[in-house]
């Protein structure tokens, strides 16, 4: 009997952490659509409860770095290749009665959009003040009294915005805080690092050759735009449907950023299968150009190699002082990503061949970089003069696991981080 007990215990270890009973994307989106977004999902806020600190350790330092919050759309051709496209065709008397629908949804995009493309949105101001007021409520002692908050951003002014609002909340909730921040060319080195080698490169041939066997597989785009033309002619000799189809995906993704979802959607187009379908191809396109994937020489996330030696050298300094405070950072979720990956949290250090296996291994880009994306680096010692610091780290504010050992997980001890990841850097040849 205790043969067996330990049988079956050992079977469903295996479900577990194989994760064969963990909800399978098509599933998750089947209840929040929202997810295929990719990097267009607006945050969604903290999902689990913080486990207790080990008795007698108290947070004392916050290293932080996170994206921007919601924002309109970059490429102006997200907005009007799909308006132009369909305006065009109403013109020509091409639209169906729900093409025309779609096409008036579109007018009230694009009026909210209308030149504010790439800017911060009123829900992208509203989520940083949201993050950082949940940071002080949740370590209060780091924020205790008259502490140093020192903030810097990229020179991108969504990312400034954001900075600013997470400021503001701050000091609307301890007006005694000492606060400085930067926006400056001088930090981007780290900040926003250019890296032509590793960003020229991110789709090398083979790759490329790869990926687009991969959309092919996944092309479903047929169903969605034939429904918005009345004339098949029209649709086969004067359309490119996928790329219709991506645009009208990304557009209705945007929406939930904005102040006009309130009114309307373009979810409604799309197929669950659809959905999945192109969040598919969105998220394999992200894991093949920014993570550790073999196809692009399994190197990308070191285009984050500044960025982990500016929080390490930056945590050593704020260890040694009696109250250090918080660093705020705000940045871009090209930066968060391929960090992510770097520091391996939750296993994002996926290196795999086969594509069909991302998604499977729990690879979904959306737990990583929504709009205000943020990864939360906590503190902890006795003392001032405590020898064995240890931190645990937040990915969108929820308890994250690193690659490392550790006989306090979710904590681990800053000493082991430094060995790790310091040799991983050591790794790189530039």
């Amino acid at each position: 009997m205790t043969h067996r007990i330990y049988i079956v215990a050992a079977c469903l270890l295996w479900l577990l952490t194989t994760g064969t009973w963990a909800q399978s994307a098509r599933d998750e989106m089947k209840k929040n659509t929202r997810l295929s977004a990719s990097n267009f999902m607006a945050y969604p806020g903290p999902q689990k409860q913080l486990t207790s600190a080990p008795k007698g350790l108290k947070p004392f330092y916050i290293s932080h770095y996170g994206r921007h919050g919601s924002r309109y759309m970059n490429n102006k051709r997200e907005y009007n290749y799909p308006y132009e496209t369909l305006l065009r065709a109403d013109s020509l008397g091409k639209l169906t009665a729900l093409g025309q629908n779609v096409l008036h949804r579109m007018e009230l995009i694009l009026a909210e959009a209308d030149k504010r493309r790439g800017e911060l949105t009123p829900l992208g101001a509203e989520q940083h003040r949201q993050i950082a007021r949940r940071m002080l409520e949740r370590f209060p002692e780091v924020f205790e009294e008259n502490a140093h908050v020192d903030a810097k951003s990229t020179t991108v002014i969504r990312c400034i915005l954001s900075m600013a609002n997470a400021l503001q909340e701050l000091t609307r909730l301890n007006p005694n805080l000492r606060i400085t921040c930067d926006a400056s060319v001088h930090d981007m080195y780290y900040m926003n690092q250019d890296d032509p080698k590793l960003w020229n490169n991110k789709m090398p041939g083979k790759s490329k050759e790869v990926y687009e066997k991969y959309c092919n597989e996944h092309e479903r785009s047929a169903r969605v735009i034939g429904q918005l033309f009345n004339d098949t002619a029209f649709i086969n000799h004067e359309l490119n449907v996928p790329r219709l189809n991506y645009y009208l995906f990304k557009m209705a993704s945007n929406i939930q950023n904005m102040e006009v979802r309130k009114r309307l959607t373009l979810y409604d187009l799309f197929t669950d299968d659809e959905i999945y379908n192109n969040w598919l191809k969105e998220n394999t396109w992200w894991y093949m150009t920014f993570s550790f994937c073999p196809y692009n020489g399994s190197i990308q996330p070191y285009s984050q190699r500044n960025l982990l030696s500016q929080l390490i050298a930056d945590a050593d300094s704020c260890i040694s002082l009696e109250k250090p405070g918080v660093q705020l950072r705000y940045g871009h979720e090209t930066m968060v990503l391929p960090l992510v990956c770097l520091l391996g949290l939750n296993g994002y250090d996926l290196a795999t061949t086969d594509l069909n296996q991302i998604e499977r291994k729990g690879w979904r880009n959306y737990r990583i970089f929504p709009m205000g994306a943020n990864i939360q680096i906590v503190f902890y010692r006795r003392h001032p003069n405590d020898d064995d610091v240890v931190f645990k780290v937040l990915l969108n504010e929820d308890e994250a696991t690193l690659p490392i050992k550790t006989d306090m997980a979710p904590y681990y001890h800053w000493k082991d981080f430094k060995a790790f990841y310091l040799e991983r850097l050591r790794a790189y040849k530039d």
